[in-house]
């Protein structure tokens, strides 16, 4: 069958597979393995995105013989790299080495395919097709990266296309978490009751993804007595004080008195509805469509066997549902957020009777006009599944749960008050401190704060000064050997897509720290459109990092860091420099210190490899702790960066921001960097007729300004506040403000707007900006 293709496609949706039937994706995370039945004529396809990664494919045939020729090749060699993944504890390399021996393979004489080179290029892609029903193991070897190298095991696509498409309705589900002891199919349009113990975890998964399942559970126990303790989403939404629960600390759905239901254990969407009823027929009568089949009369037909009564309109959570409120109040839907096999889990606080559907509607974009398939999965007691959400680092990438950073285990013995912060869980505040006390810490003596989410790219080659050069405002040719500067990353507008550090540890050795992975995704995007030799790798799974700071942080640091004669000490180490050492001695935990920082304070940033966080926190903490040193929270460190005028993604920058107007504007040398990058004229534009930019503005009275409020002159709107605290130690309430350079001299005065903007207002003056240590002389101490 011939398919045609648009040339101007009517509609993109990046954030759906877009994958034809018979075509699946799978995704290998570096240092991991997978396996994969393929049937004769399969084509397999391996691409490695970022470059630079060997890979090793083994392929076993019905007994457990292994021969590279079944994919097609003449040779292969010891499958050393997939042996040694397996012989980890990793739990996919241990459901990956029971499948096998179950299978009778010996991964002792296994050959392996070799593919790809240490020096391959990013996207090079290799076709092997299947010469008979094989199973497949891919693995992607790798070792733990040392701080300052620059090798980390990245990941690989993989794309099989079958010669025998699945029939319709067995789509590709997700692998399980765990042994089920209950698989259910909910039907499009239909729905199911089935019953599940305490401590029991229920997964509902889209299948087809952009389809509604309501969900409601009643206690067994009083079920039995003859009442109906059903969810109540309005006592969940007051108890959360959300619009629905979410993976962490407030995770649970209530009955109606006040009981424990069930609690949110993972979450790939994070859009749910819990203000509408399920879909029933006088919705459908109403918009035209009498009869029409609904979720309340389904829910109804399936727990008539319980001796439930029926409703017109059944309250539920209506999971995947995208719902909102607009400005206007009005209640609105749009299509929902959820992708193929995107789901939540979650567990039960008591033994549950549940019911769950698939919901029918097909006259409006609730489930993208096309009603699919449900699929339940209830795991026993004896798992256990740690919190999280999803995090994509792009919109059509693969989903990844929230993870813990190396240094977890010992943050999370000071504090269970967590927030997932871009991929991982970091602490809000810390147990028997709080964010007052971890700031003052900081401020007078010294703080330790775990950002290990900060994004790592490694950036090698002989043009990886060149792309620098190209694509950050900084005149990179300028930075030496084991300097680190601060720069701003821009669209061709002059809007920011990033701000962050570079290091350079040799001629051509950069590492990229930034907030986001969209600047990492940019520079190999750029690589590849220049054509330059480089290869940009993410390492942030590999190099995990605390910072420490305050007035103290380098009498703690020179007690336990070690640095080879050729490189500074810790005494010496200047402003905006780095040093590769050791913790303890020249035997001990191989480690990168910068001289950086995100308070305003004195201080350095500790980078080690995640294995090795525990042993890096515990030497700093034993060192630190009788000197006063604190553990810090992303509250405190809110506090302690808005006073040092320090920016923050979505709040001091965006994309429609360019770095005059966030603050930044001295990360942009136009004098001495006369080589073209990307945004320059932009930015020359904007600083010869310059519209707005950041100022600090201190209020009366105690009233804090937040994100978004409008700064106001009489009616009129001159500038918005993108954030706000009470300084602790100006005594004083402060704010950054994004104002309209006609009203942002030094001493005039304006107003906050609160509420609607108009009925409340703070008085409020420009003052100097940064508030705290303008001239930056506690940093350069």
């Amino acid at each position: 069958m011939t398919v045609t293709i648009p040339e101007s496609p009517r509609l993109l949706m990046p954030g759906m597979a877009g994958l034809v039937p018979g075509v699946e994706r799978y995704r290998v995370t570096g240092g991991a393995v997978t396996a994969l039945l393929l049937g004769a004529g399969d084509h397999l396809q391996i691409i490695d995105p970022e470059g630079c990664q060997p890979v090793e494919v083994a392929a076993f045939d019905a007994d457990g013989n292994s021969d590279p020729g079944l994919l097609g090749e003449r040779s292969g060699s010891p499958a050393r790299g997939i042996a040694a993944i397996l012989a980890t504890n990793q739990y996919d390399a241990r459901r990956v080495a029971s499948a096998l021996e179950a299978k009778g393979i010996d991964l002792g004489a296994a050959t392996a395919i070799q593919l790809f080179a240490t020096d391959s290029p990013a996207g090079e892609a290799v076709w092997l097709t299947a010469m008979a029903d094989v199973v497949c193991v891919i693995g992607i070897p790798g070792r733990k990266m040392v701080p300052h190298e620059q090798n980390p095991p990245t990941d690989i696509i993989t794309f099989v296309y079958r010669t025998t498409p699945p029939a319709p309705g067995l789509q590709i589900l997700p692998t399980p978490l765990a042994d089920q002891n209950q698989d259910l199919r909910i039907r499009a349009a239909t729905a199911r009751a089935y019953e599940v113990k305490a401590g029991e975890f229920i997964q509902i998964i889209d299948v087809e993804g952009r389809e509604c399942s309501d969900f409601q559970c009643f206690d067994t126990a009083r079920l039995d007595g003859g009442v109906e303790a059903a969810l109540d989403a309005t006592v969940t939404r007051s108890l959360m004080g959300a619009s629905y629960p979410m993976p962490g600390l407030y995770a649970k759905y209530y009955s109606q008195d006040f009981t424990p239901m069930v609690e949110v254990i993972h979450d790939t969407v994070g859009r749910h509805d819990t203000f509408n009823t399920a879909c029933n027929v006088k919705y459908y009568e109403e918009m035209g469509y009498p009869g029409h089949v609904n979720c309340s009369d389904n829910f109804n037909l399936v727990l008539a066997p319980y001796e439930i009564t029926q409703r017109r309109g059944w309250e539920a959570i209506n999971f995947f549902y995208n719902t909102n409120l607009d400005d206007a109040n009005q209640l609105y839907f749009e299509e929902p957020w959820s992708r193929p096999g995107d789901y939540v889990l979650m567990r039960a606080l008591t033994d549950l009777v549940c019911v769950s559907s698939a919901c029918p509607c097909d006259i409006d974009a609730a489930n993208g006009w096309q009603p699919t398939d449900i699929h339940v999965r209830v795991y026993p007691t004896t798992n256990t599944f740690k919190k999280a959400t999803a995090f994509r680092m792009s919109t059509d990438a693969e989903p990844e749960l929230t993870k813990e950073s190396g240094f977890h285990p010992q943050t999370s013995q000071l504090t269970r008050n967590f927030t997932e912060y871009s991929g991982y869980w970091l602490a809000n505040s810390y147990t028997n401190h709080g964010a007052v006390d971890e700031y003052w810490a900081t401020r007078q003596k010294a703080g330790i704060i775990d950002l290990s989410p900060l994004r790592k790219y490694e950036v090698t080659g002989p043009d990886a000064e060149l792309l620098l050069q190209t694509c950050v405002t900084r005149n990179i040719r300028r930075l030496a050997v084991g300097q680190v500067v601060y720069t701003a990353m821009c669209y061709d507008t002059g809007g920011m897509i990033d701000d962050g550090t570079v290091y350079r540890l040799g001629q051509n050795n950069f590492r990229w720290i930034g907030g986001s992975d969209a600047s990492g995704l940019w520079l190999r995007k750029q690589a590849e459109k220049r054509g330059l030799q480089v290869w940009v790798r993410d390492a942030t799974d590999q190099l995990h990092n605390v910072q420490v700071q305050g007035p103290l942080s380098r009498e703690i640091l020179s007690e336990v860091i070690w640095t080879r004669p050729d490189q500074a000490n810790i005494s010496e180490l200047g402003w905006f420099r780095l040093s590769i050492g050791r913790i303890g001695d020249e035997h001990g935990i191989p480690i990168v210190v910068s001289r950086t920082g995100y308070t305003g304070e004195l201080g350095f940033e500790v980078f080690c490899h995640p294995t090795d966080a525990v042993d890096v926190w515990d030497t700093i903490w034993t060192a630190g702790r009788p000197k006063g040193l604190t553990p810090v929270g992303l509250e405190a460190l809110d506090m302690l960066r808005i006073e040092a005028g320090l920016v923050f993604a979505g709040y001091e920058f965006c994309d429609q921001t360019n770095p005059y107007e966030a603050g930044i504007g001295f990360t942009v040398p136009l004098k001495t960097k006369e080589e073209d990058f990307i945004g320059r004229d932009a930015l020359i534009r904007a600083k010869e007729h310059p519209q707005r930019t950041l100022v600090g503005l201190e209020l009366a009275g105690e009233d804090p300004a937040g994100n978004g409020d409008p700064v106001m002159v009489g009616r009129q709107q001159v500038g918005t506040v993108t954030s706000g605290i009470r300084s602790p130690i100006l005594g004083t309430n402060i704010a950054l403000c994004r104002m309209a350079v006609e009203y942002a001299a030094i001493g005039t005065e304006v107003e906050v707007g609160k509420m609607d903007g108009h009925q409340k207002r703070l008085p409020a003056k420009v003052v100097r900006f940064p508030h705290y240590d303008p001239d930056k002389e506690r940093v350069r101490n």
